[in-house]
């Protein structure tokens, strides 16, 4: 059995003295070798700090990871990632490739005194090596738990638990040498129908706001616009010819909520709510802006419109 391992460095590997920053291979040898759970083959991947990740990034480590296990015969891909975007990239992972593979990071450096970079290193091997995974895609690794991507959130960004699963429990905790499952995995998505689409914009909203916003992205090369609105998917009735006009035009517009929502259509909220699906907007269901950011990329593959990223959703 064996384990692919791709390093794309950031806090896990920094060290301050002397200021440096760790290979993959030198990260894995941090690690005991009877704590590895399977043999690992390492890939430096050159990747920007995680708080700016290109889409071309993550598209690339997704690609990565489903040709490892689809064509190497890999058990299982584990990518070490920064914390700032990488349940993003997870949630890209989870709808392009079939898993298993597992990301990781950490709050402390390598060298810090009680850095946490090994120990979830360590896990997250176990993990991608654990038959008790299959089927369920990728899975963030951090403080030994592990979160199913659809679910993992960034909760906090000091402490070494960081990532949460909430309102669902954790998916499992790593416990020693095996994987210890606590909750069935979410649904597996849809299949990709081809490479995602990186030109996709993300617009929080705001009361007022003025709906050339929306066309000024388009206008820039977005092929879809996710806005995160409030409520029950609320926003702003400036924003709605110009939603309609983006429609129209074959550009899909998803709209999410900042706080936590109903897996539920546009068109069967009562009245006066969710008024951007009455010009054809889509809505997230349960997704954060973020991931349904990352959701309409993965729709959009194969070169589809605003009817493709319809159907793509209404599946998730």
């Amino acid at each position: 059995m064996k384990v692919l391992l791709l390093a794309t460095k950031d806090t896990m590997a920094y060290r301050r003295r002397p200021t440096g920053i760790a290979s993959g291979a030198e990260l894995l040898a941090a690690v005991p070798e009877r704590r590895r759970g399977a043999h690992v083959d390492v890939e430096d991947v050159a990747a920007e700090p995680s708080w700016d990740t290109t889409p071309a990034t993550m598209i690339g480590l997704a690609r990565r990871a489903r040709a490892a296990l689809r064509e190497e015969g890999y058990a299982g891909v584990v990518v070490t990632h920064g914390l700032d975007t990488l349940e993003e990239t997870a949630y890209l992972c989870d709808l392009y490739c079939p898993g298993p593979v597992v990301l990781t990071g950490a709050v402390r450096p390598l060298d810090a005194l009680s850095s946490d970079g090994p120990r979830n290193l360590s896990a997250a091997l176990t993990a991608a090596a654990d038959p008790a995974l299959t089927g369920a895609g990728t899975v963030v690794c951090l403080n030994d738990e592990l979160h199913a991507a659809r679910w993992a959130t960034l909760a906090d960004a000091a402490g070494v638990a960081a990532f949460s699963s909430a309102p669902h429990p954790p998916l499992g905790r790593v416990a020693g040498p095996a994987v210890e499952l606590l909750a069935p995995a979410p649904p597996r998505p849809p299949a990709p129908r081809g490479e995602p689409e990186a030109e996709v914009a993300l617009i929080k909203t705001y009361p007022g706001m003025d709906g050339t916003l929306l066309t000024a992205v388009t206008d820039a090369g977005a092929r879809g616009v996710v806005l995160e609105g409030t409520g029950m998917f609320n926003v702003p009735a400036s924003l709605l010819a110009a939603i309609s006009d983006l429609v129209e035009w074959d550009i899909p517009v998803v709209v999410a909520s900042r706080a936590r929502a109903r897996p539920v259509a546009l068109d069967a909220l009562p009245m006066g709510v969710g008024l951007a699906g009455t010009v054809g907007a889509i809505g997230a269901g349960t997704l954060s802006a973020a991931k349904a950011r990352i959701a309409l990329m993965v729709a959009l593959g194969g070169g589809g419109g605003a009817e493709a990223a319809r159907e793509y959703f209404a599946r998730l």
